[in-house]
Order: C-alpha cells, then sequence, then structure tokens
C-alpha cells in the first residue's frame, strides 16, 4: 500500500489540481456510470467530536474519505478538520493508496464553491460576505478571488478577535478584507458564503438583495443549517449532489416540491445556469465523494512524476 502523508500531500495540491479535479467530479456526478454510496455519520468517544465517511465509484476509480471534526483541537493549536482518503485496488479489494488529505480537503472544498460561483454569480460580482473564520471560510475566498474580481471581502464573527484575526490574514494574501455586522455586509453582497457548523439561519432571508449568489458549504449532517428557508422558496436551487443535499445538505430544510439542479449539469450544457441578473442562486455543497477520488488520483500522478513510488 502506498502512503501519502499530511506534509507530502500538502506540498503536491494547489488550486489548479483542485479546480480540476472538482470539476471533473462534478460532471461525473451526472453520469450512470457513478455512484455516490450514503453517508455515514458517527462520533468518537466523546460525542463532540464527530466524523463522516463518504464513498463513491467510477468506471475507474472506488475509495472513501474519512473527514473528522475534532473541535477542542483549536485550543491545542490544531486544525479542527482532518481527512483520510483510501483508494481501493479493485482487483483483489485491498487498500492500494491512503493518502492524509487534511489541507488536500480545504483546496477541494474551496473549489466546488469557486466553479459554482463561476456559473451562478453575475460577472460583475466584487463584493463577498463570509460566514465562518476557520480554516474552511480563509480557502473559500482565495479560491473564489479566482474566480471573480473581488473588490472587497466582509467577514461575519462571532468571536469579533477572531473576525479580525482573518481580516488581516486576507489581507496578507492581497484581498481588501474587513469586519462587519451581517444585515449591512448582506445587505451590500453579491456573494455570501457560509462555511460554519450551524444549526439555524445565519441571516434573514429579507436581507439578501436580488442577483446574490449564495453558498452553503457548512451544511453536511441532519439538522445542520446555515439558511433561512424564505430564501430556498424563492430562489434557483442548484448543489453538488441533490439526493444528498436533500439528506444531510441544506436542502433538507427547502420544500419538497422545490427544484434543484445538479451542478454538473450547468457544466455540461444541459441547464443554463443563472438566467437573469435579478435571480438570487444557491449552491448547497453537502460534500461530493467523487471529489475525494479525482483529486486523489491527481495527487498520485503528481506524487509519482515528483519521482515517488
Amino acid at each position: 500500500m502506498l502512503f501519502i502523508s499530511e506534509t507530502t500531500s500538502a506540498a503536491l495540491v494547489n488550486y489548479e489540481m483542485a479546480f480540476d479535479a472538482a470539476r471533473d467530479a462534478l460532471i461525473a456526478a451526472c453520469d450512470d456510470q457513478s455512484a455516490s454510496f450514503p453517508v455515514v455519520i458517527g462520533h468518537g468517544s466523546t460525542s463532540t467530536n464527530r466524523f463522516t465517511v463518504k464513498a463513491a465509484a467510477t468506471a475507474e476509480l472506488a475509495g472513501l474519505k474519512v473527514g473528522s471534526y475534532w473541535p477542542g483541537n483549536l485550543d491545542r493549536g490544531l486544525e479542527r478538520h482532518n481527512s483520510l482518503i483510501l483508494l481501493f485496488d479493485q482487483e483483489v479489494g485491498r487498500i492500494d493508496v491512503a493518502i492524509e488529505a487534511g489541507v488536500v480537503n480545504a483546496y477541494r472544498t474551496s473549489a466546488a464553491d469557486a466553479i459554482a460561483a463561476g456559473r451562478l454569480a453575475r460577472p460583475d460580482a466584487e463584493t463577498l460576505v463570509i460566514f465562518g473564520t476557520g480554516n474552511q471560510a480563509r480557502f473559500e475566498c482565495l479560491a473564489l478571488a479566482r474566480v471573480r474580481p473581488l473588490r472587497r471581502v466582509l467577514v461575519i464573527a462571532r468571536d469579533q478577535a477572531r473576525g479580525k484575526e482573518m481580516a488581516t490574514d486576507l489581507r496578507q494574501q492581497g484581498l481588501s478584507a474587513d469586519v462587519s455586522d451581517a444585515e449591512a455586509a448582506c445587505a451590500a453582497a453579491d456573494i455570501i458564503v457560509t462555511a460554519t457548523p450551524a444549526r439555524a439561519p445565519l441571516f434573514e432571508a429579507g436581507w439578501v438583495r436580488p442577483g446574490t449568489h449564495v453558498a452553503s458549504m457548512g451544511s453536511d449532517a441532519r439538522g445542520k443549517q446555515e439558511l433561512p428557508v424564505e430564501l430556498l422558496t424563492h430562489a434557483s436551487l442548484f448543489s453538488d449532489l441533490p439526493g444528498q443535499s436533500r439528506t444531510i445538505g441544506e436542502f433538507q430544510h427547502a420544500p419538497a416540491n422545490a427544484m434543484m439542479t445538479a451542478l454538473g449539469e450547468v457544466l455540461l450544457g444541459r441547464h443554463p445556469g443563472r438566467r437573469s441578473r435579478d435571480e438570487i442562486t444557491i449552491f448547497d455543497s453537502s460534500g461530493l465523494s467523487l471529489q475525494d477520488l479525482y483529486i486523489a488520483r491527481s495527487l498520485l500522478v503528481k506524487y509519482r512524476e515528483a519521482g515517488g513510488a
């Protein structure tokens, strides 16, 4: 079995790789030869320490990712999220490749958000509002800056000190960023992204102006919720995997008759995506397991090109 450590995978990954893998995975999700299996959600000996197992298969790849969230790691100076990707040798059923993928997961998650914004946000979108101050929230901002001409980023934080720290970090990355009040920020936003573990709406539907693109990146289990239900009733709904979004994603809170579209259908040209300047679009990313397979394959190719076994 080949093992690729966190240090090695973090050195190999980049946004170009993540964007390519995410795009391929979103398209593959619309292919009848691909399968995404029901997500397993569990916890450690302490119930606040949680993990998920997401598995998928294509005509060429099969494997799974174990993603963990240990909130107490923040006090230890460690990341709260971590990931391990496993690829099968499909001839004999053994694990062929194991990749520690904490940093890789942040890239791949933000890549899906950016690809969605590239097709659904207005071309002139320049003001981003980000709810959340964790590691993933930072990656979301940097990825979105690659697809839209962001002139300012407004950070919404429960902890003002963490919000100011994140704004400083983003400014050091070349983005104009400040901490803001949620209502005022949403009223000015062209793009709103939520990257939190919330279980109740983070803002009110009436705060969102026409033409805004909204992305929920944190809802990946029953009971999680970041967006107001009212917003889901008059926006156009898109997701990485509609069935999964209905079960554990943000759209578990959508009306039963709500129509939703797989983002892969937009990438394939089967759906137009945004249809008017004033349309509110919402992208729900509940976590596409196919993304893990595709980015693992890309990492493996790059690792071997660099002289790895």
